[in-house]
């Protein structure tokens, strides 16, 4: 019997899950299909509802739906639980399940584009990607916060960032990552927070070529892709769903299909 998957949240219209996700099914043999299922906060209950009578295998959960699936889960993987959100659900004996796959992501962007694990990192934002960016990469180098509300930004203190700076300051030596919207619709973040820079992530990943992202290239900085994490999250739920290595390959060449760095 098929297995069905699906992304959930509002707007998902655009989202590239069901090409990353069937391509895994395809190139693997398996019997699965994914689909994208608009969902608001109150068509919730009705769609886990589907999770937990079998209707579907399994579910990503995108905005603004991440802390509400959180709520309702009777079990939580660690980082789900200091994130207070999720966007992977799985039933087990019975039990609704949450984790969070968006470190795992953060983390295969970050080592695709090579950039340094052992320098500061300055984040900019201070949403749920801010919060999952921090959690993930403080365990490892400091971490310093930017948003344009300060008291937003010093939320993150508690996730282990060192400091909060002032929003349109830089940071020499640090790797940049925008966990902020800015860039989807043709904004750019601040230029001087580039200027001493050591590199550039940028989570946004439709376009790929924000206005950010080329003027780190014009500075000849290392980075990485939007579009790299959602294959690396989409890779760990794969694993979570079914106990197999994905195909990353194959995944990555379907997200990239059209849209290409």
């Amino acid at each position: 019997m098929t297995r069905r998957f699906a992304v959930i949240g509002d707007p998902v219209e655009h989202s590239r899950s069901p090409r990353i996700h069937d391509a895994a099914y395809a190139a693997l043999d398996l019997d699965a299909a994914y689909t994208a299922r608009t969902t608001g906060p109150g068509d919730l209950d009705a769609v886990i509802d589907e999770l937990r009578d079998g209707r579907f295998d399994g579910l990503n959960v995108t905005m603004p739906l991440k802390g509400a699936a959180a709520a309702r889960c009777e079990v939580l993987d660690a980082v789900a639980t200091r994130l207070g959100s999720v966007n992977t659900l799985t039933m087990d004996r019975g039990r609704l399940e949450g984790a969070s796959t968006d470190g795992a992501g953060i983390l295969h962007g970050w080592s695709l584009a090579g950039l340094p694990g052992d320098v500061p990192v300055l984040v900019l934002g201070a949403g749920g990607a801010a919060r999952a960016a921090v959690d993930t990469l403080a365990r490892r180098q400091p971490v310093f916060v930017s948003a344009r509300r300060a008291d937003a930004a010093s939320a993150l203190l508690e996730l282990g960032a060192e400091r909060t700076i002032a929003w349109g300051d830089g940071m020499a030596g640090a790797v940049v990552v925008n966990a902020t919207p800015i860039g989807m619709r043709g904004g750019a973040i601040p230029e001087p927070i580039l200027d001493d820079a050591l590199g550039f992530f940028e989570m946004v990943y439709a376009p790929e070529r924000t206005p950010s992202v080329l003027s780190a290239e014009e500075r000849g900085l290392p980075i990485g892709w939007g579009i790299d994490m959602l294959v690396g999250q989409a890779a760990a739920s794969f694993a979570r769903w079914f106990g197999m290595e994905p195909p990353l390959e194959a995944m990555t060449a379907a997200a990239k299909r059209s849209s290409t760095p």
